[in-house]
């Protein structure tokens, strides 16, 4: 394997992000504190436990996804974006570097900074409510997983868009409307039993159930059933991206 490729790309799309930290950095978790504020702090005091669970801390983790998610799809799909809008992926597809040694070099720093932010997003519960997690080491890997997992949605995404508008449609009208409807605020076992059925064809509501199973042991969906999903989503993301590489299909801008 080509370790300087796989370097040099992974360190390009880093210090990308460090040239625009207060984008891609502070704004989110900025963001998410409005929410901590809006309904851990102002609505939170209005409502019960939900699972045995302190409202504010129960939103926790589903505002983590919130961000990771955001941040992973949009991270990768810019990342693979920019070089066919300005020609410079004829460079890299000339080059000796294999499919493995690309995916690892972008989606891997698109799934760095989100974990990143997610940690970040984190620690900043804290000056909000009391959060305790219950499997840490659970919660990481769960974590790392969905970053992996939606920076090569995002690398898909970044690959087939032609303009920057289909850039930017599955984040703002498909991810983010999906996250608030997956339980991200509430437990699905709150809704009539038509809509609980309902919600389980959203594939994010199995994120948001295991990682806020690692915090609190409590799960909308069995953990078993939640973990196969997303390692679903991973394997067909993967084979998706294998496909387009093999093909050409529509890595020419």
């Amino acid at each position: 394997m080509n370790l300087h490729a796989v370097k040099a790309i992974y360190i390009f799309e880093m210090r990308r992000t460090f040239r625009t930290l207060v984008q891609s950095i502070i704004s989110p978790v900025l963001s998410t504190s409005l929410y901590f504020i809006v309904f851990g702090s102002a609505i939170g005091t209005r409502i019960d436990t939900i699972d045995g669970v302190a409202y504010g801390a129960f939103i926790v983790p589903g505002l983590i996804m919130l961000s990771v998610l955001m941040q992973s799809v949009t991270n990768a799909s810019t990342g693979i974006y920019f070089p066919k809008f300005i020609g410079s992926v004829y460079e890299l597809l000339s080059a000796p570097v294999t499919v493995t040694e690309i995916i690892l070099g972008y989606v891997g720093a698109a799934a760095t900074k989100a974990f990143m932010i997610g940690i970040i997003i984190l620690g900043t519960s804290y000056a909000f409510v009391d959060v305790q997690i219950a499997h840490p080491i659970w919660m990481l890997l769960f974590l790392a997983v969905t970053c992996i997992s939606f920076a090569m949605f995002g690398f898909i995404i970044g690959i087939l868009a032609r303009n920057f508008e289909q850039l930017n449609l599955v984040p703002m009208l498909i991810i983010t409307p999906l996250v608030f409807l997956g339980g991200s605020f509430y437990s699905i076992s709150m809704l009539p039993p038509f809509w609980q059925t309902v919600t389980l064809f959203n594939p994010v509501v199995y994120l948001i159930s295991v990682f806020r199973w690692s915090f609190f042991g409590v799960a909308d969906v069995s953990v078993p059933v939640s973990v196969t999903a997303i390692l679903v989503f991973l394997v067909v993301c993967i084979a998706a991206i294998h496909w387009i590489f093999r093909t050409g299909y529509r890595l020419k801008y």
